[in-house]
């Protein structure tokens, strides 16, 4: 994979603003008044100016899962967002791409802003905000064929401001087996994290068929460490997906019920489950 060494800011063909810095790829929409929206830009841009250099500066804190506050905005973000799910094992790492797309979202939405909506996608992790209306989100997609799973309609009186995916097959190391496991919460960074913890739940524990390797050893700066994570997963009976997702869905409801998260989407196999009430959830038509 080629990064960009430094930011870089542009247009996308129909017309959204891309912000790339090293492995960081973000796209911005805005929607209102054209002054408004770029304005908007501007400071998203601004925001996200700094983001990278100061998250580097402090890895080594956010790669541990108990220490010290961080000082950057976006590693506080991180910080405030995993704490919560204590005592399960997590770093601020695992709300790393929500925590950035929340930290640009709110430098857009500035006293005053003017906009009637707004998200920032961080490679399918997105911090959203509109001031009306509805949104339907195609989510809990198959890894595979990228088919979409369910559908999630979000008003603007849900509260939600941030949806993540996780699972084995994404672009972070996972300890369970979920094709994907999507969050709904407050924020992206808590989101972010909310569906790395399910998708870590969704397991079969030494199962044969599943194929394990230290993190560690795939890279070795991740911050699980020795954990093994998940690399392969081969046939699976019809009553294994359901011990597996079982496990998942335990762990979403005690989610919702702390108030960590608003609802999530669990898959494995084409078996879907649905948890939480206050964002509608449905299987798509023609599925």
């Amino acid at each position: 994979m080629i990064w960009r060494e430094v930011p870089a800011a542009g247009m996308t063909l129909d017309g959204r603003l891309r912000l790339q810095h090293g492995p960081i790829d973000l796209i911005v929409t805005a929607e209102g008044p054209e002054t408004e929206v770029r304005a908007a830009r501007l400071r998203a841009r601004g925001a996200f100016l700094p983001v990278l250099e100061e998250l580097v500066a402090e890895l080594p804190r956010l790669r541990v899962a108990e220490g010290p506050a961080p000082s950057g905005p976006v590693a506080r973000r991180m910080h405030r967002a995993t704490a919560p799910f204590a005592p399960d094992f997590v770093t601020p790492m695992a709300a790393v791409a929500g925590a950035v797309a929340d930290h640009v979202l709110a430098a857009m939405l500035a006293p005053g802003h003017g906009l009637i909506h707004a998200h920032v996608n961080n490679g399918g992790d997105i911090a959203l905000w509109q001031a009306s209306g509805a949104l339907t989100l195609s989510i809990c997609e198959d890894p595979v064929t990228r088919a979409p799973g369910a559908q999630a309609r979000i008003t603007a009186r849900d509260g939600v401001g941030g949806v993540a995916t996780s699972g084995w097959r994404g672009r972070s190391h996972s300890l369970g087996i979920a094709d994907a496991v999507t969050a709904l919460a407050r924020t992206a960074a808590a989101a972010d994290a909310a569906a790395t913890l399910i998708a870590n739940a969704v397991d079969l524990p030494d199962h044969p068929a599943v194929t394990r390797e230290r993190a560690d050893a795939l890279a070795p700066d991740s911050d699980l460490g020795a954990r093994l994570v998940t690399t392969g997963v081969g046939a699976l009976s019809a009553d294994e997906v359901t011990e597996a997702l079982d496990r998942g869905q335990a762990r979403a409801e005690s989610f919702v019920r702390r108030g960590l998260i608003l609802s999530a989407c669990l898959a494995l196999r084409s078996t879907r489950r649905v948890v939480g009430h206050h964002v509608q959830l449905q299987e798509p038509q023609n599925a």
